[in-house]
């Protein structure tokens, strides 16, 4: 399970909402939770997409966020949509179902109650138009 992986991705994602994450704290986040070799793999690789594709993945959330723009979202909530975007359009190996599931989890878990469900239907509403892969 990535579980504790995809939290640590969420983490980094979400320091860097405040301002360029250095590799030291990302490396004390995969050290401090005893990320194996394959969890590292999966959050570099995540994290890399992230930054590649955050613009791509703003406007989907732009267009699926009926109340809030992609830009006054709580950042933890954008930050786990990130997340789950990445893997839901660019990591076919990872099913739909966990993705937004693990994401549900995390927003719950750093935001609230409602910002799971929000964060749910944001990436349930991809899953539906299928506008990824």
């Amino acid at each position: 399970m990535r579980t504790k992986a995809r939290e640590v991705a969420f983490q980094v994602v979400f320091a860097s909402r405040f301002g360029e994450v250095e590799n030291g704290l990302k490396n004390a986040l995969y050290k401090k939770e005893n990320l194996t070799k394959d969890d590292i793999q999966y959050c570099d690789r995540v994290l890399l997409l992230v930054e590649e594709h955050e613009k791509e993945f703003a406007q989907i959330i732009d267009e699926r966020s009926v109340a809030f723009p992609e830009t006054r979202l709580f950042p933890a909530d954008k930050s786990v949509l990130l997340v789950a975007l990445a893997e839901i359009i660019h990591m076919a190996d990872i099913p739909y179902a966990v993705s937004i599931n693990e994401a549900a989890n995390i927003a719950s878990k750093y935001s609230s109650e409602k910002s799971a469900s929000f964060v749910s239907g944001i990436l349930s509403e991809v899953k539906n138009n299928d506008s990824c892969n």
